[in-house]
């Protein structure tokens, strides 16, 4: 048995139903699953088991991304697009990421995953959309990414099926047929979704927005979806741009369309969710369909505010996520905690939750969000995915009273302490353990810079 013991941690904050913090205590971590909480824990054997020292340590449960493009990660920064907002945006990246290859798949999902591992997060759920003229293994490499890694990953096939010539937003190029999509959708699922405890890999399919599929395919996604048991999840409300073209087109609102072809229910999930009115967030409380909030990339892209205050008084499940690295320009969730935490305060003054609850909002709202019921918080059963920083450093002097809330309204801005996935250590001491970071850091600056002259 592989067995993980974390001694005389400062704190634990597990992120139970309690918001229980523990001071000056051990946890145990055997096969991967939390076996023991509490003081002095003592061993049987100390075969094939590792102790850790934690005291001047604050440990957290791993935090879970909720909506991501990791490929973005080769083209973030670009001068050119930093101004734009969401369609302007997304048609002059179109004519770079037509050139995409799965070889790129992968060493963008290196680069964006490890840097997420790198801010205390374990679990990464991804939505990749783009697949050019013979690249359809781009998901295939970002799961081997996710492999190497040693961090969990939520494979969300995405596709788009509107171009231009259908009055969509993607050039023509960038599109494929409703049999090719289903096809590989299929093909993924077989291969890679796993949903036993604990698993490391899990597969949603993913179509990309309404603005680039067409009716069909999404019918036809949550068929095939909901026929294998896996999750659904798009792109909804971003933008006003977004609502006005859905109005135009179809007669109905974002969600009220979305509705219509079947896309609400506890197993579908959509990205931001900014402009949802009265009504609508009744109807996601009523079918409890969730919510990734992005905060970073909805300031960078000047989309709004997403009503997340109210989302969580009404129950409505809503999880924490990056979005693109080309929207971001970084895939750090620990500033999404505070980046949430501000803008909601902006918005909703002293109706604001508390700081401890957009630690939440990463770690127990987006379990909810992707379906688990394995993670999220460090109780017993769970399983052994966590971070740790150092409690001892000036950045923490004076605050360590609320220790639950320092991600949010402190922040905390440097890599973690170490982090944790399956009670095995990913990375530590400011080192990925899985790869060679400056190598790959070196390959993936050539081929970002190779893309960018295409």
């Amino acid at each position: 048995m592989a067995t993980l013991l974390i001694k005389n941690a400062d704190a634990i904050v597990t992120m139970d139903d309690k918001n229980t913090v523990l001071n000056h205590t051990d946890m145990l971590i055997v096969d991967g699953i939390i076996k023991e909480i509490g003081k002095n824990i003592v061993l049987d054997t100390k075969e094939d088991t590792r102790v850790i020292d934690a005291a001047g340590k604050i440990v957290y449960p791993g935090l879970i991304n909720t909506h991501h493009h990791l490929y973005q990660t080769l083209t973030r920064n670009i001068s050119a697009v930093q101004n734009m907002e969401l369609f302007p945006w997304l048609r002059a990246l179109y004519q770079l990421w037509k050139n995409l290859t799965a070889d790129m798949g992968y060493w963008g999902g290196l680069a964006g995953m490890g840097e997420l591992v790198k801010y205390g997060c374990t679990t990464i759920s991804d939505h990749h959309y783009v697949f050019p003229k013979n690249q359809t293994n781009i998901l295939d490499e970002e799961i081997r990414a996710a492999k190497d890694l040693g961090v969990r990953i939520h494979a969300c096939r995405g596709s788009m099926s509107r171009g231009e010539s259908l009055g969509g937003l993607p050039p023509d190029i960038l599109v494929q047929t409703t049999e090719e999509i289903l096809a590989d959708s299929g093909r993924v699922i077989q291969r890679y979704h796993d949903s036993s405890y604990g698993s490391m890999c899990q597969i949603a399919l993913a179509p990309c927005s309404p603005f680039s599929v067409t009716e069909d395919r999404m019918i036809e996604s949550a068929r095939l979806a909901r026929k294998h048991g896996v999750r659904l999840h798009t792109h909804l409300t971003e933008t006003l741009d977004e609502e006005k073209y859905t109005l135009e087109t179809v007669g109905m609102r974002p969600l009220a369309y979305m509705e219509s072809l079947g896309w609400t229910g506890s197993d579908v999930w959509f990205a931001h969710g900014i402009h949802f009115n009265d009504e609508e967030l009744a109807l996601l409380k009523r079918t409890q369909t969730g919510v990734a909030h992005c905060p970073i990339s909805n300031m960078k892209l000047s989309s709004g505010i997403a009503r997340v205050t109210e989302m969580l008084e009404m129950g409505i499940p809503v999880g924490l996520a990056v979005d693109g690295s080309a929207s971001n320009d970084g895939s750090n969730l620990l500033a999404e905690i505070r980046s949430a935490y501000l803008l909601q305060r902006l918005r909703y003054s002293k109706s604001t939750p508390a700081g401890s609850e957009f630690l939440r909002l990463a770690t127990v709202g987006s379990s909810k969000v992707l379906g688990r019921n394995d993670l999220g918080s460090l109780e017993l059963g769970k399983m052994g995915d966590f971070f740790m920083i150092e409690a001892g450093g000036l950045e923490m002097a004076g605050c360590l009273d609320d220790v639950a809330s320092i991600p949010a309204v402190v922040g905390y801005n440097k890599p973690v302490e170490m982090t944790v996935v399956n009670g095995k250590v990913i990375f530590e001491d400011g080192v990925l353990l899985g790869i060679d970071e400056r190598a790959a850091a070196k390959e993936i600056n050539k081929i970002a810079a190779a893309l960018h002259k295409n």
